[in-house]
């Protein structure tokens, strides 16, 4: 039962600074869309030069229209990302930039007179980096943009309209259409590597205590239900053990929690060393430990007693006078019918017998059903 009410209070207490550390690191990568979109701006546009030059080298665009292509490919990606950098709202700032991106796509087209293939290749670029920076329905917002762009432009050029592509604008349109291709991809490698990387470190982190590196509660109760599920079914022994530190609190008053963190951490090494890599060890929270074994109840008695002497061996450098104690509550695994719940409460029962009886000892107790308790 007091088991139970911790569970609910460490969570509260987590997931609200679980809340506020994604929000953080939502709004630091959104910040950063202007640095992270800057090089695929300048590769796809420096690229899309090409078919553009063609285009026009064919038609004997005027000078205007040159003008403009030179702008929008060579000078855009450098202002869009001063501006955006310079921004107070650099995301704000960058999801304008990728508008512009569209009007520009659109009013080249009819300056190349609707020329088929490098039409088709500067709208799907355009559209795909829009799909490629995370932003939901960016794509489908900048649509509009790109037709009244295409419709001002269209003004100027009457609308004429030669959809055939030689083998030279062809070619032309190539490099983009492969190496921008290729360029996204790799960014979207990258970023699928670092999320996976992340996510192992974020499964490391919720696998362990943060103060004494033993095992999350989440981790400790998933361990602790396969060796209850095995004793059940396969009749393997399982013993459990609840473990407090003695006058925690005392030692607090009288010493400081720096050397009360440090009795905590002594004690959970011992636990590490006195399993050696049979069962697991958690922190319940506060000065509470709990343990699971792959052992009977009766072996579990003497690595309880190895525990409890070794933690009164333990010696402080910075309170050479302390000295520590523990008490220990132990239940075998429960038959079938019994869950996780009434074997904890079981060990919990045996451990505050130890604590009424004098503390420094361990005791021993048996799961019953919960309505039977």
């Amino acid at each position: 039962m007091r088991y139970a009410s911790q569970s609910k209070a460490d969570t509260a207490k987590a997931d609200p600074a679980e809340r506020v550390q994604r929000s953080r690191e939502t709004a630091t990568r959104l910040q950063s869309l202007p640095q992270r979109t800057y090089r695929f701006r300048v590769l796809g546009m420096g690229l899309g030069s090409l078919p553009l030059i063609a285009v026009m080298h064919e038609l004997q665009s005027p000078w205007p229209a040159w003008a403009w292509m030179v702008f929008g490919c060579f000078i855009w990606p450098h202002l869009a990302y001063g501006v955006a950098r310079r921004s107070r709202d650099p995301f704000r700032a960058e999801l304008r930039n990728f508008m512009l991106d569209s009007c520009l796509a659109g009013s080249w087209l009819p300056l190349m007179h609707f020329n088929l293939m490098p039409s088709v290749v500067l709208l799907t670029v355009v559209t795909a980096d829009k799909i490629n920076s995370g932003i939901r329905g960016l794509w489908l917002r900048s649509l509009p943009g790109v037709v009244v762009a295409m419709l001002a432009a269209g003004l100027f050029t009457g609308f004429a309209m030669q959809p055939q592509s030689s083998m030279t604008v062809v070619l032309a349109s190539l490099p983009i259409l492969v190496i921008h291709t290729l360029a996204v991809s790799l960014g979207s490698y990258q970023l699928v590597r670092r999320v996976q990387q992340q996510n192992l470190q974020l499964e490391a982190l919720t696998q362990r205590d943060a103060l004494t590196g033993l095992d999350s509660r989440r981790h400790w109760e998933k361990q602790a239900q396969i060796l209850l599920r095995h004793h059940q079914t396969e009749d393997k022994p399982a013993t459990l053990m609840l473990i407090d530190a003695d006058h925690f609190k005392s030692i607090n008053d009288r010493y400081g929690h720096g050397v009360g963190d440090d009795v905590l951490r002594g004690i959970a090494d011992l636990l590490r060393r006195e399993l050696r890599g049979d069962g697991h060890a958690g922190r319940l929270g506060g000065d509470e430990f709990v343990v699971v074994l792959p052992v009977a109840l009766a072996e579990a008695q003497h690595i309880a007693e190895r525990l409890r002497a070794a933690v009164e061996g333990l010696r402080f450098e910075n309170s050479p006078d302390l000295r520590g104690s523990i008490s220990l509550g132990l239940a075998a695994a429960p038959v079938s019918g019994l869950g996780l719940r009434e074997w904890i409460e079981a060990a919990d029962r045996a451990l505050y017998r130890a604590k009424h009886e004098g503390r420094n000892r361990a005791s021993t107790g048996e799961a019953r059903n919960v309505v039977e308790s």
